[in-house]
């Protein structure tokens, strides 16, 4: 195995935004402000607020940058990857383990490894999902504020890479955001319990941290917390507000249409993915193109995305998410459907209207039979499915 011999450079990016500033946004069920501390890029640019359609918690900070709700081009998204992994200590003992946080992370954690692995080849990727693709789980925890908050990490296949999993002593945890930093511990004491006991340094990998430094005294001083954007926020909540129904999106099963661990793209945990999706996908220089990943499978389309818009094309990159939230604020459009892996539950798109693009290519990691055709009708779509 090669080892990280100390040659890459720890780069720190000098904050744009050192003055504090305030945002706030009145929601439904109460009023959110929020205290911007410090930030590389623009907080207006990087985040928007939106209302959750979830009794747990009213609120939701919007990535204007992540491609999930709001469609962005892969040449941003490169950018943002470049930015969050440059912060990350470039000292860290090997193995490096790196773990993307489902559903909204998986694809920022891949971009966030890609960059930092070029110089690390002791790292690894893995990442959290809500669908099992093996018979054997190496552990679970909670996202308890969430909507679907059980989460799952499977044992890696490949010995080479479950060795390295078990005998980690770097981890670095990647998320949009930390609001109280409660996930990041449940993950990482769930990790030591199933066997990573070998861990001595802990990194946070977030778009914007909220969490005020909370994670060190949960984890210790050996904790650093690496971000685009750090501040505070505040929630005010309206006691006469009434509650919202949220939709049953939380199921954790294999459904209607499995998956093919021969085509893992992470869960299985990765040392780099092939850009096998699409490849004969031509584009027209200045077609406006979206292409749209589908819930967890995100890395491979946007992969796509990012070889289209070097061949010319206005690309833009979003995904199908199982979030469910109310119109409004950062969420100008939405659409339902039902999911493509056949577990009966409501997906979501948002910020994406028919005809807004002279194309549109939905990527599935299900068969093209499973992809909603409401969907594809409503967007004029193509499906183009990994692994055919």
């Amino acid at each position: 195995m090669t080892t990280f011999d100390g040659r890459r450079p720890h780069r720190k990016h000098s904050a744009v935004n050192q003055q504090p500033i305030r945002l706030s946004a009145a929601l439904t069920r109460g009023v959110l402000d929020v205290d911007v501390h410090g930030s590389r890029v623009a907080a207006q640019a990087l985040f928007g607020f939106a209302e959750r359609r979830n009794p747990k918690r009213a609120f939701l900070f919007v990535s204007k940058v992540l491609g999930k709700h709001i469609p962005v081009k892969p040449s941003v998204m490169e950018d943002t990857y470049q930015a969050l992994a440059a912060q990350i200590p470039a000292d860290l003992p090997g193995p490096v383990l790196l773990i993307g946080m489902a559903e909204t992370a998986v694809g920022l954690g891949a971009g966030v490894h890609r960059v930092y692995s070029a110089d690390r080849a002791d790292s690894m990727y893995l990442v959290s999902t809500r669908h099992p693709v093996s018979e054997h789980l190496f552990t679970r925890f909670e996202e308890e504020h969430s909507h679907a908050s059980a989460h799952l990490v499977h044992e890696p296949v490949d010995p080479v890479l479950s060795a390295r999993l078990r005998s980690a002593r770097s981890l670095v945890m990647i998320d949009d955001e930390a609001s109280t930093g409660r996930t990041f511990v449940n993950l990482h004491r769930a990790l030591v319990a199933a066997g990573v006991d070998q861990l001595e340094r802990v990194v946070t990998c977030v778009l914007t941290d909220w969490s005020s430094g909370a994670l060190s005294a949960d984890l210790g001083a050996s904790v650093e917390q690496v971000s685009l954007l750090s501040g505070a926020y505040a929630f005010t909540e309206n006691p006469e507000a009434a509650l919202p129904q949220m939709p049953e999106t939380g199921t954790v099963a294999i459904g209607e249409w499995p998956l093919d661990p021969a085509n893992d793209w992470g869960r299985l945990g990765t040392c780099g993915v092939r850009d096998t999706l699409g490849s004969g996908v031509t584009v027209t220089p200045g077609e406006r193109v979206l292409v749209l990943g589908t819930g967890e499978f995100v890395w491979k389309p946007f992969l796509l995305a990012e070889r289209l818009e070097r061949a010319g094309a206005e690309v833009y990159f979003s995904s199908t998410t199982r979030s469910p939230i109310a119109l409004g604020h950062c969420i100008e459009h939405a659409l339902s459907f039902s999911d493509n892996y056949g577990l009966g539950i409501v997906n979501f798109l948002y910020n994406v209207a028919p005809g807004q693009f002279d194309r549109v290519l939905i990527c599935s990691e299900t068969d093209a039979q499973a992809v909603p055709r409401t969907l594809i009708d409503a967007l004029n779509a193509e499906v183009l499915v990994d692994g055919q």
